[in-house]
């Protein structure tokens, strides 16, 4: 008997709790009762006449199925992981090793994974996500880098299956964007992407300095739950300024060149939103009052606010000692944290969307917390 065997098995036997406690904290009960449920709804003659429904009712049923279906993966991961360490008790076979240690590995990093996806229950956790990303100060360079952190969050969106839709998009002059926002659809996408909101520093080379000089830049990253119920965040008229202005940028396929851009002004905060994609004005106009929601849930939910009514104005400064994370191309390359210390080496993987082992590392310090 091979006594690394033994020891898996102990070790696999001692995960099972763990998935035990994650089934009843993902209330899978529940879900399959809901799911029924609106598969019967789903099914019933005049489905389709509320089509705003019907499709609200289709994406929960999604949400839900992925839910249980990857909760079962999990367990049938589980049960091959036990049938592979029998065999190998059974065998006595060496060689058989590697392969257990691998997914063994691979099974509890996931289960870990799986285990704080079950933290996020915070009044918008759930909800899709709505960033907006802003350079500091630097002219062109912090606007490559405004570029480059906009394309790792859509990256790590479709690493995850996720959607994501462009609110509004400003081209730089030169090169990079002066601002966008997007949102990002899937289930918890707030909830893993709130930890990233605040202000990311780059540390490179230039490309844009023909002396090769090494310079920091500055991006901020906001990130806000989007509010599909308006009777939740409601904007008053009277609270609202709105300008209509024409495009601008060097524009492409992402900038519409009419006059339809609209900007809205929310007087009682001075929070500004402004989109300019669409072609139709009321449609910008939308994607505003859109982004203002979510703004201002963002900020009640972080200031611990009863009412809107109470958020003051807020400006976040874009510059040394108030980044979150630093992402480092020269002298050496890394990626790392300043709230947890998490850290990875591999800077190409993590601008190209591979930062889950910073969102991971954010809640597991917040569920210790």
């Amino acid at each position: 008997m091979i006594v690394e065997y033994e020891d898996y098995k102990t070790r696999i036997g001692a995960l099972k709790p763990q998935l035990d406690t994650i089934r009843r904290a993902m209330k899978l009960d529940e879900v399959s009762e809901e799911i029924d449920r609106l598969q019967k709804e789903s099914e019933a003659d005049g489905f389709w006449n509320d089509q705003k429904n019907s499709q609200k009712v289709l994406q929960r049923l999604k949400q839900l199925k992925n839910k249980r279906d990857s909760f079962q993966k999990m367990e049938s991961r589980y049960e091959d992981l036990g049938t592979l360490c029998e065999m190998a008790i059974e065998e006595d076979d060496i060689s058989l090793l590697p392969e257990l240690e691998a997914e063994f590995s691979s099974f509890a990093t996931d289960l870990e994974t799986t285990r704080l996806a079950t933290m996020l229950s915070g009044e918008y956790d759930s909800a899709n996500a709505i960033l907006s990303f802003h350079p500091g100060a630097g002219g062109t360079e912090a606007q490559d880098w405004t570029e480059m952190l906009y394309r790792m969050y859509t990256r790590w969106a479709e690493r995850h299956g996720y959607k994501y839709t462009i609110l509004d998009y400003l081209d730089g002059e030169e090169a990079g964007i002066k601002s966008a926002t997007i949102r990002i659809d899937g289930e918890n996408a707030y909830g893993y992407l709130k930890s990233e909101s605040g202000v990311h520093r780059l540390v490179r080379i230039s490309p844009f300095d023909a002396s090769g000089r090494r310079q920091t830049s500055f991006a901020a990253v906001e990130v806000m739950p989007e509010i599909t119920d308006t009777s939740e965040i409601e904007l008053r008229d009277e609270d609202i300024e709105m300008q209509v202005y024409r495009s601008s940028g060097a524009g492409g396929q992402k900038v519409n060149k009419t006059s339809s851009a609209v900007r809205l002004i929310h007087k009682p905060t001075g929070i500004v939103v402004s989109s300019q994609v669409e072609r139709s004005h009321f449609q910008n106009l939308e994607n505003c009052k859109e982004m203002l929601r979510a703004k201002l849930a963002e900020i009640k939910e972080r200031e611990h606010l009863e009412k809107i009514s109470d958020i003051k104005g807020v400006q976040m400064k874009i510059d040394f000692g108030s980044a979150i994370r630093s992402y480092v191309f020269m002298p050496y390359t890394l990626a790392k944290d300043q709230r947890t210390g998490f850290e990875n080496g591999n800077i190409s993987a993590v601008m190209d969307g591979d930062i889950d082992g910073f969102i991971n590392a954010y809640l597991a310090m917040k569920a210790e917390a």
